[in-house]
């Protein structure tokens, strides 16, 4: 049984660390071409396929508001006009503007409220 076992053993250790023979086969010229041909046609696929999602990635970041949600902003931007004030057209305001305005009446973070003035949203007053 050991023998058997030894046997088996070496015939796995050859398997791995001996090089199996490969039949030597010829590829044409115009086969190597049409191969390459194909993978930069794919690769080009590829990249046009991940510019097309960060255009679309970056449109749906700066999504316009619908008037209820404009009347909304500015209605929260009214509780705050002692200090700021809206610096830009209600039109032009995004869903990210309106998330921080509410985070900011929701948390009372000021924070919220430095970062839309950065961006040009409201300015102090």
């Amino acid at each position: 049984m050991e023998s058997e076992v030894k046997m088996m053993l070496k015939g796995i250790l050859d398997k791995i660390f001996k090089p199996t023979q490969a039949t030597n086969q010829s590829i044409s010229q115009a086969e190597v071409e049409a191969l390459v041909d194909a993978k930069i046609k794919e690769h080009a696929a590829a990249l046009e396929t991940m510019k097309t999602e960060q255009v679309n990635g970056v449109q749906e970041e700066d999504y316009t508001l619908t008037d209820k949600q404009i009347e909304y902003a500015c209605f929260l931007i009214e509780k705050v006009k002692n200090e700021y004030e809206l610096a830009i057209a209600p039109s032009e305001l995004t869903i990210k503007d309106l998330n921080r305005l509410i985070a900011y009446n929701r948390y009372k973070n000021k924070g919220t409220l430095v970062n839309l003035v950065k961006k040009g949203v409201l300015k102090k007053k």
